[in-house]
């Protein structure tokens, strides 16, 4: 995906989810991806635990995907990827609160000390990367159940990490218990903690699809509303049709909107368009522009990106029952894709905006699958 301001702000990317080989999903690939370990970008100045953390219940978060989306003509943000996470108490998943789900910046000049200036040929790298227990340049140790940074060490065997005492005892109960100090510590099954991964490819969206699915929109919701009226009208005449108008039939509109939008392409799961504008589940909850937090460099944030309600499919989760949900989380970043780390600051992964839209109870029944 290319965050290039050049492009013209009506142009979105749709993200598609595709089975890749292993190899294609590691750092030095640069990938878009779903699931798994984080592939991080910059080997230094990653997220603390602590920002790591849900802001509700506390407890460590989950990586969710990534977006690769380096700015052309743009040298210090040559190499730029999105990073997304997520809870997974489906308690913490209250109606449109975003505390519980992150989104971090990291870029880097063409010349870097992690990666070749050429870009990387497309087989598996000689020297590998299959140890994902510590990043290969910094030396940093990642935690074995989620990929994040891990500061605290198995006690008895000194050789897992973990970024804290929840996933510890999360390992040691399933897995580490038997294997703590033996020869079988080196075969690794997947932790229970990640999302099944898968690589996220894109495609632009079709231009003569979207135009006519506005107009479709526009045409259906005109003869809907006409209709609509009529028989409201017979049967409840003395209700105040139109505050019932204001509140219910605009939601509707946006709601049918969106569901005519993605109607070409129903397995997007991620929607791209720097600069450009979300589509909306709902015709509540969307934010204001002081709603949205300038960047700390004072330079105002954007829309890039937003995640699909489809992606709920795939990571196993979407239920009638509790389980973590949205409608759709739309990720606003520094306008001026900004430097942030310097002399003063040694953080290479900077906090963005994001915003959590649910479905309103009128149209959750009805939202995409």
């Amino acid at each position: 995906m290319s965050g290039d301001p050049s492009r013209s702000s009506v142009e979105v990317d749709l993200g598609f989810l595709e089975e890749a080989e292993p190899w294609r999903l590691l750092s030095p690939q640069f990938p878009s991806k779903v699931g798994g370990k984080p592939a991080w970008l910059s080997q230094t100045g990653l997220p603390s635990v602590s920002g790591l953390a849900c802001e509700i219940c506390r407890l460590p978060m989950a990586f969710l995907l990534q977006v690769y989306a380096p700015i052309s003509g743009q040298d210090r943000s040559f190499h730029r990827t999105l990073f997304l996470f997520c809870c997974k108490t489906s308690e913490c998943y209250t109606c449109n609160d975003s505390r519980c789900v992150k989104v971090f910046r990291c870029q880097l000049p063409r010349r870097n000390e992690f990666y070749p200036y050429d870009p990387p040929e497309d087989k598996p790298s000689s020297d590998g990367e299959s140890d994902k227990s510590v990043l290969s340049v910094s030396g940093i140790k990642l935690c074995w159940v989620c990929g994040c940074p891990g500061n605290k060490a198995c006690s008895r065997c000194h050789t897992v990490s973990y970024c804290g005492k929840h996933h510890q005892t999360l390992h040691w109960k399933h897995i580490h218990k038997r294997e703590c100090c033996t020869q079988e510590a080196s075969i690794v099954p997947t932790s229970t903690v990640l999302f099944p991964e898968s690589e996220l490819v894109t495609e632009p969206e079709e231009e003569e699809d979207t135009k006519e699915a506005e107009e479709d929109t526009k045409e259906s919701e005109e003869e809907k509303g006409s209709e609509d009226c009529a028989s409201l009208a017979d049967a409840l005449a003395e209700v105040d049709l139109e505050e019932m108008a204001m509140h219910e039939t605009e939601d509707h509109k946006v709601f049918q909107r969106f569901k005519k939008r993605i109607a070409p392409e129903p397995h997007q799961v991620v929607r791209y368009s720097r600069g450009g504008s979300p589509l909306w589940v709902s015709s509540r909850h969307i934010p204001c522009d002081q709603d949205i937090p300038a960047c700390t460099c004072g330079a105002k944030r954007s829309f890039e990106f937003q995640v699909m309600p489809q992606l709920l499919n795939s990571l196993c989760v979407d239920s009638t029952g509790a389980s973590i949900d949205w409608g759709t989380l739309v990720v606003y970043t520094c306008s001026a894709s900004c430097n942030h780390a310097d002399q003063y600051h040694a953080d290479q992964y900077h906090p963005e905006f994001i915003w959590k839209q649910d479905f309103s109870s009128d149209d959750v029944q009805m939202k995409p699958t």
